[in-house]
C-alpha cells in the first residue's frame, strides 16, 4: 500500500500534570505504530498531538523534547489553562487523521486498545466509539458511584442515551471530530456537540484504572467541576423535561375545561348539590390559567433552547464519507479466528 492509501489515525492528548507519564505514553504509542507496520495493517498512527494546557509541572519542557525527538509528535502550548475540553478541541482542530483518538495523559487509557476501538467502529458502522470501564476505575466506591450516577441523571434530563458512555478515551471519525470542534463555543460540551452530527455511537468495554487517583486519592474532578459539567451539558442539550412540562400544561388545561363543564352542568341541573358557591369555579379558573401559564413557560423555554443551540453552532446537516472503511473492514474480518 502507498502512504496515500493508508487510513491515518491521530491521537490527541491534553496535558496538565503529566511529567511522570508522557515519555511512557509516547513509548507505548510508538509500539502501536510499529506493530501496525509489521502487521502490514491498512492503518497508520500518523501523529500524536500533545496539548500543553498551561501545565503545572515540567510537562511543557517534556512535550517540546518529545516533539524534537519524534517526527510524528506535535506540541501545542495554550496561552493559559482553558480546561480539558478546550484542549481536546484544540488538538482535534490541529489533527489531520481519518480517525482521531482522544485520551488522557496518565496512562489510564491503554494505547494498545486503540485498535479495538477502531475495529468496533468499522465493523459496526459507528462514527464515535467510547471506551467504557468494565469495572471500578478509581477503586473507590463513592467516587465511582458518583460518576455513574451523574451520567445516568444527565441521560434522563437531556434525553441523550449516549451520556452514560461519555468518556475522554474515544475514537472519532476525523471529519466529525474537526467539524464538531469547529462548532464548539465557550460553553459547549464537546460530547454533546458530537451527538449533533451523528447518532452512530458505540462503546467497547475495557479495563480502565485511574492509577493516579488510586495512589494519591486525588481526582481531577471535584464536586464543583461536576456541577460545571452538568450546567454545560444541560445548556448544550435540548432538555427533555421541557416537553414534559408543556404536556403537563396541556393536560391541566384540558382537565380544567372538563371540570368547568361538569360544574356548569351541575349548576344548571342540580343547583342544590353545590354546597359552597364560588369555590368550584375559582378552582377551575385557577387550573385553567395555571395550565396555560405552564404551557407558555414551556414554549418560551423551548424557544430559548433552540436559540441557545443555534448560538452554540448546532448544524442543520452534515455530510460524511465512509467509503474508506471498507479497507479496515476487510482487514479486521480477515483477522477474526
Amino acid at each position: 500500500m502507498t502512504p496515500e492509501s493508508w487510513i491515518s489515525v491521530s491521537v490527541v492528548v491534553p496535558v496538565y500534570s503529566g511529567e511522570k507519564f508522557l515519555r511512557e505514553l509516547v513509548q507505548q504509542l510508538d509500539r502501536v505504530r510499529t506493530e501496525w507496520v509489521e502487521q502490514q495493517a491498512p492503518m497508520r498512527l500518523a501523529e500524536l498531538i500533545l496539548i500543553d494546557d498551561a501545565a503545572v509541572d515540567a510537562s511543557p519542557a517534556i512535550v517540546d523534547d518529545l516533539e524534537a525527538n519524534h517526527e510524528w509528535v506535535t506540541a501545542l502550548h495554550l496561552m493559559r489553562n482553558f480546561g480539558q475540553h478546550a484542549a481536546t478541541i484544540a488538538g482535534a482542530l490541529h489533527s489531520s487523521g481519518d480517525w482521531v483518538v482522544t485520551m488522557d495523559e496518565d496512562l489510564q487509557h491503554p494505547p494498545a486498545e486503540i485498535e479495538r476501538l477502531l475495529r468496533k467502529a468499522v465493523l459496526s458502522g459507528a462514527d464515535v466509539v467510547y471506551a467504557r470501564p468494565s469495572s471500578s476505575v478509581h477503586q473507590a466506591r463513592i467516587r465511582d458511584w458518583t460518576s455513574r450516577g451523574f451520567k445516568r441523571m444527565m441521560a434522563v434530563l437531556t434525553g441523550n442515551a449516549s451520556v452514560v458512555h461519555f468518556n475522554s478515551f474515544r475514537l472519532l471519525r476525523g471529519s466529525l471530530a474537526r467539524a464538531a470542534s469547529s462548532a464548539c463555543g465557550h460553553e459547549t460540551y464537546f460530547d454533546v456537540a458530537l451527538s449533533w452530527f451523528t447518532n452512530r455511537v458505540e462503546f467497547v468495554l475495557l479495563e480502565l484504572k485511574d492509577q493516579r487517583f488510586i495512589s494519591s486519592g486525588k481526582s481531577g474532578y471535584s464536586f464543583s467541576h461536576l456541577l460545571t459539567h452538568a450546567r454545560r451539558m444541560l445548556m448544550t442539550s435540548r432538555v427533555k423535561f421541557i416537553s414534559l412540562l408543556a404536556l403537563i400544561g396541556v393536560l391541566i388545561t384540558v382537565v380544567s375545561i372538563i371540570g368547568g363543564t361538569a360544574v356548569l352542568l351541575q349548576k344548571l341541573i342540580v343547583p342544590s348539590s353545590i354546597a359552597v358557591r364560588g369555590w368550584p369555579s375559582l378552582i377551575v379558573v385557577n387550573l385553567f390559567f395555571g395550565g396555560v401559564i405552564t404551557f407558555m413557560i414551556a414554549a418560551v423555554l423551548e424557544y430559548i433552547s433552540i436559540l441557545v443551540l443555534s448560538a452554540h453552532g448546532k448544524p442543520l446537516f452534515f455530510v460524511v464519507d465512509r467509503s474508506s472503511d471498507k479497507k479496515l473492514v476487510e482487514y479486521f474480518e480477515s483477522r477474526i479466528p
